[in-house]
This record gives structure tokens, sequence and C-alpha cells, in this order.
């Protein structure tokens, strides 16, 4: 019961502390690129969010590597085997030296082709040089100092952590932004003086770590048995990294990098929105694992039901309200930009129903993680990826950039049939009915609160209407899902809330 206890507790310091960055986030994916769109025009934004996007491409490198250790973290942390957790984080930090020399070569790589591949009319290739450099180095610091400390502390359920030194980086390094922005100082010095606060996480959890974890120690006989499920977990998450890289990589390909630019501010308010989704699932993965450790099926069996019928509630409201609102937010947050049309309703509702679908298998996904069954899903991964690319590269030179959201949505779709099957039989042992049930239910509710927006237009050409009419079509949105939730989920409903007057108890 003290364990229970525990857990309930770590998620909720968790879930505060990672909704509190997330506003933070959120903030700086309003502002920051608002500000570059009205200070340096729609080309300079495009450039910025392509080589982003393509350095994400390359931090890929470490896929696997973080979620293998942290697995192999569970067992030991819950048995207190201090010898086994420095064995394993030593494999973690000779692991991370290694990807970060790979990765600052492949940025330096990046620096030189970029400038040839996609030229700028606004900045020299020297400076387009310079930028690749400044937004890279931040994952080469990374990958040497602050990596293998997420890992223990993810492992350990002590995700708050990284949250709070992550909301002071943040803040910090929108503070540089902002202010050279605002003095219409040189993009690329922008950028090269915001790494300032790159180093700043990294202390703190640095610091932390030494004051908490007395015992650990980054210089002891590394275990290779660790990383044996490393490139199964590579694998998984470089296919499964398809659904947010190659969208905007066939998007540079194909269209213009203004209409890259249009791609970007659609995708930076999912992407918002996405992070408030993580607020909910924050430092579970590592929960379930310990579960899965301990093998307390009973435990498993009724948190898991729980989760995915909360979680389900929270993305059906969040992703149908999007889909409703996030067209005239970006008339509004646009209104003054002219080289470049970004009121493209086609583009907004598959944008939402993309992060819908891509969400709606986030319980299946997490258990995935937690019970470290990646080589069992290489097939289905693969084939998800395949999707994606091929799907988006025959729709994207017609269809642009709602052809590669359309690849997007069909590549979710058949993830989440598969999981459906998968998770239930092979990690949860439940009736498969359960978690179709879940998605049928979802995905009616989607469609029937968007539609109910036209029967009941509301014109929102300022920020106030658009904030009363979201609160209008909120209403309608929770008094759906609860009447259908009496209906249909009573008794999970009961039990949720029974564990949130628990939270709030303590």
């Amino acid at each position: 019961m003290e364990t229970r206890k525990g857990r309930t507790k770590l998620f909720f310091y968790g879930s505060l502390t990672t909704a509190i960055y997330q506003f933070f986030l959120m903030l700086s994916g309003f502002i920051i690129p608002r500000l570059m769109l009205t200070a340096y025009g729609s080309e300079l934004n495009g450039l910025v969010s392509s080589i982003s996007q393509l350095i994400s491409y390359l931090t890929l490198i470490e896929a696997g590597l973080s979620a293998s250790i942290i697995y192999a973290l569970y067992k030991p942390l819950a048995a207190n085997d201090h010898k086994k957790i420095n064995s394993i984080l030593s494999a973690a930090k000779k692991g991370y030296f290694q990807i970060g020399y790979i990765f600052t070569f492949l940025v330096l790589l990046l620096a030189a082709v970029y400038p040839v591949w996609k030229p700028s009319r606004y900045l020299s290739g020297e400076l387009v040089f310079l930028l690749v450099l400044a937004l890279g180095l931040k994952g080469v610091i990374d990958f040497f100092s602050l990596a293998k400390y997420r890992c223990l502390l993810s492992a350990d359920q002590k995700t708050y952590v990284i949250s709070l030194a992550s909301i002071v980086y943040q803040v910090l390094q929108v503070l540089i932004v902002v202010v050279l922005t605002v003095c219409r100082v040189n993009i690329v010095v922008v950028y090269w003086t915001a790494l300032l606060a790159v180093s700043l996480r990294s202390f703190i959890l640095w610091l932390y770590i030494k004051r908490q974890y007395p015992y650990v120690r980054y210089d002891s006989e590394p275990d290779a048995v660790a990383l044996s499920k490393r490139w199964d977990a590579l694998y998984q998450q470089l296919l499964g990294a398809a659904q947010n890289s190659v969208p905007i990589f066939i998007a540079t390909v194909y269209c213009t990098l203004s209409q890259v630019s249009v791609f970007t501010v659609y995708n930076m308010i999912i992407s918002g929105v996405n992070g408030v989704m993580g607020i909910f699932i924050s430092g579970l993965a590592a929960s379930f694992g310990d579960v899965l450790a301990k093998k307390q099926q009973d435990i498993l069996e009724r948190s898991y039901e729980v989760f995915m019928f909360a979680y389900s509630c929270v993305n059906t409201f969040v992703y149908s309200i999007s889909a409703i609102m996030i067209v005239d937010f970006v008339k509004i947050y646009t209104a003054d930009i002219r080289d470049e049309n970004y009121v493209v309703p086609i583009l907004g509702i598959l944008t939402a129903a993309n992060g819908f679908l891509y969400n709606l298998k986030t319980p299946q996904g997490m258990m995935i993680n937690s019970a470290g069954h990646y080589k069992e899903t290489r097939v289905q991964c693969t084939i998800q990826g395949l999707i994606i690319l091929v799907l988006g590269l025959v729709l994207a030179p017609k269809y642009k950039l709602a052809g590669i959201l359309v690849a997007s949505c069909m590549s979710n779709i058949y993830r989440c049939i598969d999981l459906i099957f998968y998770v239930p039989h092979r990690i949860i042992h439940q009736p498969i009915w359960k978690t179709l049930k879940n998605h049928i239910w979802s995905v009616m509710l989607f469609a029937l609160i968007y539609t109910c927006s036209f029967a009941i237009p509301i014109n929102a050409n300022g920020i106030l209407e658009w904030i009363l009419k979201a609160i209008f079509h909120s209403m309608i949105a929770v008094a759906l899902i609860g009447g259908f939730s009496l209906l249909f989920y009573r008794r999970e409903l009961k039990e949720m809330a029974v564990v949130l007057k628990r939270m709030v108890r303590r």
C-alpha cells in the first residue's frame, strides 16, 4: 500500500511540474515564432524551423539508448541495488559519449551541406553554416552532460526534477531570444547567445543527483547487458519518430520555405497541445514499469483501465476543441503577416485529427515501453514508418501539405489498429474488446463534437471572441463526454474520481 501511495505522490508531483513546464513551453512556442515572423519574415522562420527539424533527425541516433537504460534501471531501483545501478549508469555514460561524438560530426556535416542544398535569400552561406551550428550545439551539450542524469531520474519516477530544471532553462532562453529579437539583432547572434541557457539545466540536475543519490558513480564496470535492448528500442523509436520527422522533411523537399513556415505554425500549435497531453503521462511509464517489475498483475489491470479511460476523455476533449479553434487562432496569430497565406482550414482539421490519432494510441504505446517489448513490435513499426514515408511522397507533389498530413493520419490509424490487438493480448492480458470499445467511443465523440461546431457557427476575429468561442464549445464537449461516460464507463468514472480525491487529499 505504501508503494502505491508513493507512486501516486510521484505522479502528482510529475504532473504538476510538467504542467508548469508545458505552460512555459507553449508560451515560448507562441511568442518566439511570432517574433521571428514579424522581425525576420516567413522565409527565415521557415529556415530555422527546417534546420531545427533536421537536427532533431540527427538526435535519433540516441533513440533506443535512453529507453533501454531506463528499462534496465527499473528492477535495481525497486531492489535498491546500488552496485547494479552504478554499472548501468556507467554503461549509459559510455554510450552517450560515443553518441555525442557522432552527433557532433553529423551537425558539422549538416552545417556544410545545408547552405548549398537550400540557400537563403537573406543569409549568406557562412551565416547559415553558423546558424546550423548554434541550433545543433544544444544537442551536443545534452549528450555529454544531461542525458545520463535524465535516465536515472526518469526511471526513478523523479520526472518533476527534470521539469523544474527545464523550466529554469526555458525561461532564461526565452528572455534571451525575446530581448535580442526585439532589438533586431542578427538571427545567428540570437541563437548563439541563447546557448548560454543550455548548460544551466545540466548543472541543476548534476547538483540534485550529487545530493540525493550520493552512492551514484559513473566509473564502475559498465553493464553491457543493460544495453541489450538498445538496438531493438532504437529501431522502434527511429520508425516511431517518422510520425513527427518525415512530414516536415517531405515539406522541405516539395514546398517552399514560406510554405514550410505555414506548416510549422500549425505544427507549433499541435505540439503545444501534445505538450498538454504529456502532462497526463508524466512519469507513468516508469510507474507501470515498476508494477511490471514487481509482477503486480491485479494493480496493473485496474490501473491501466482507469488510465486508458481518463486519457481518452482528455484526448477527445483537447483535440476536438483544437479542431474547432485552430484556424481562428492562426488567423489572429498571423493577422499582420502578408508574405504568405496562413489561414488554410483543411490544414487545421487534418493537423488536429492527426494529433488526436497520434495520442489515441498513447496508453498502448506507453505499455510497450514499460514492458520493454521493442523487438516484438519491430514489424508493426516498420509498416507504420513505410505508410507515412511512401504515402507522403506519393501525395505531397500534388496535394502539398494536406497530402503529407493525410499520410500521417493513415500511419496513425494503422498503428492504433495494431496496438488494439497487441497490448491487451501480450502485456495486459485482458479482452481486446475493451481497447476497441475505447477507441470507437473516442472517435465517435471527436466527430460529434466537431460536427456540433457547424450547427452553431461563431465568428472569432479577436482574442476575446476566440476565448468566448472556446469556452462555449468546451462546455458542449464536456457535456457530451460526461454524458457518454455515465452511460458506458460508470465504473471507470467512479474509480477515476476516487484516485483524484486521494491525490488532492495528499
